[in-house]
């Protein structure tokens, strides 16, 4: 099954690197390090161990934040080299970790082919490779055991039907899964998931994400929204997926009475689509201003939230927030981080991605389950009216998140045995 894998990406290659090329008409970062997707890299050989973090895209990259921080501090005998798919997550990397300079390089993570990752791996010589979340790629965990580095799966989940979808690949999944050395899971249901599918050393440490910190300029950046708001209700809708916007706006224009002043906030979860988003808004008589055009005062009906890296700059500017990808089934978005700064948060009925997460916040009174997006604008509005329930929530979510902190540094005791 492994051959035929790889056969088949060494096949696809021509129409993945074309894909590729087309992408970066709309994001330029896809067309930059071309050499690194084919395992050719520039970077000088360091002597120091090198513990290899991969985190695919913005989320896995933010979300490893607490556990390369703590993994610099509990090893400065190491660097670690943060690997990505996307250049936005590689952006992220960089704006999160360069005050570390050289503790901190990053890399593409080749296509997952022998001949590339072997490369790569003979050029980097990783003292470790940690996969983030279900980063789970078969030639890179073959190769990794032929060069004798443990792997790990950290902050690991697996949804039912991602299990399902694994099973049907048969052997290609699971010969990758016993060779996992550890397996670090967010919850007792994903461990039992993943140790199905063959994983020998699975242990349950919670998820990563509860131990993201906000920081301070982000906090700043969400006070100096705040009041180019000047005091509005603010609805924000985070990591909307396509197809949900043009929902979520519909019942916005559709309601007959919305809290004075009230302004929707639309951040899309992908930058390739800000300005397919804006003519959406404009397309139906809204007003729209952009972050990346702030006016002094925002007066209009909406405003898209068009930058990166600013999700808790969001979160803190906004009484109410709903989470992306749930309107539709997408699986949802963490949210985690908008619980951390106690906000009420609103989530559609597909959630399978964060499942036990989303479960335990509705549970915990942080959290409301919506079914629609009429019904999502207004529960929102309802909330808007209403400090003391508006409050209540927000109490309720921000001790849900303190309640599960802690994951890194079980997740960091485990690794230590296996990192040489």
């Amino acid at each position: 099954m492994r051959v035929l894998y790889s056969l088949m990406w060494w096949a696809a290659l021509p129409l993945v690197l074309g894909r590729l090329w087309w992408r970066g008409r709309r994001e330029p970062g896809y067309r930059t390090h071309l050499g690194e997707r084919l395992g050719f890299y520039g970077h000088a050989v360091d002597e120091r161990p090198t513990i290899m973090v991969h985190a695919v895209s913005v989320g896995e990259t933010r979300a490893a934040e607490p556990l390369v921080e703590a993994l610099l501090a509990a090893r400065p005998d190491c660097r670690i080299l943060l690997t990505h798919m996307t250049p936005t997550g590689r952006a992220t990397g960089r704006s999160l970790f360069a005050h570390h300079g050289d503790r901190v390089i990053q890399s593409f993570l080749p296509y997952d082919t022998g001949f590339m990752v072997g490369r790569f791996l003979r050029h980097f010589r990783p003292a470790v490779c940690i996969l983030m979340e279900t980063e789970v790629w078969p030639n890179l965990i073959h190769g990794c055991a032929a060069y004798e580095v443990p792997v790990a799966l950290v902050n690991a989940r697996l949804s039912e039907r991602s299990l399902r979808r694994g099973r049907k690949i048969g052997s290609l999944m699971t010969d990758a899964a016993r060779a996992i050395t550890l397996v670090a899971a967010q919850t007792d249901a994903d461990a039992t998931r993943i140790a199905s599918l063959g994983a020998p050393n699975v242990a349950v440490t919670g998820s990563i994400k509860f131990d993201v910190v906000p920081p301070q300029a982000a906090l700043d950046t969400g006070a100096m929204l705040r009041a180019r708001f000047g005091g509005r209700p603010v609805l924000l809708c985070a990591s909307t997926r396509e197809g949900e916007e043009g929902l979520i706006l519909d019942a916005y224009r559709a309601m007959d009475a919305r809290p004075a002043g009230m302004l929707l906030v639309l951040v899309p979860r992908h930058p390739q689509r800000f300005d397919e988003v804006a003519r959406m808004v404009e397309d139906r008589g809204l007003t729209l201003a952009r972050r990346s055009a702030l006016p002094e005062r925002v007066d209009t009906d909406a405003l898209l939230g068009d930058s990166m890296g600013e999700m808790f700059a969001y979160y803190a500017a906004c009484d109410c927030a709903f989470i992306g990808g749930s309107l539709l089934p997408l699986g949802g978005q963490n949210l985690i981080e908008a619980c951390a700064l106690g906000k009420p948060v609103l989530v559609g009925e597909h959630t399978f991605n964060f499942l036990q997460a989303t479960e335990e916040a509705v549970v915990a009174g942080g959290a409301l389950r919506v079914a629609d997006a009429a019904a999502l604008v207004r529960t929102a509005a309802g909330l808007l009216d209403d400090d003391a329930r508006r409050a209540a929530m927000g109490a309720h979510a921000l001790a849900f998140a303190a309640r599960h902190r802690g994951a890194t540094v079980r997740t960091v005791e485990l690794l230590q045995q296996i990192i040489a």
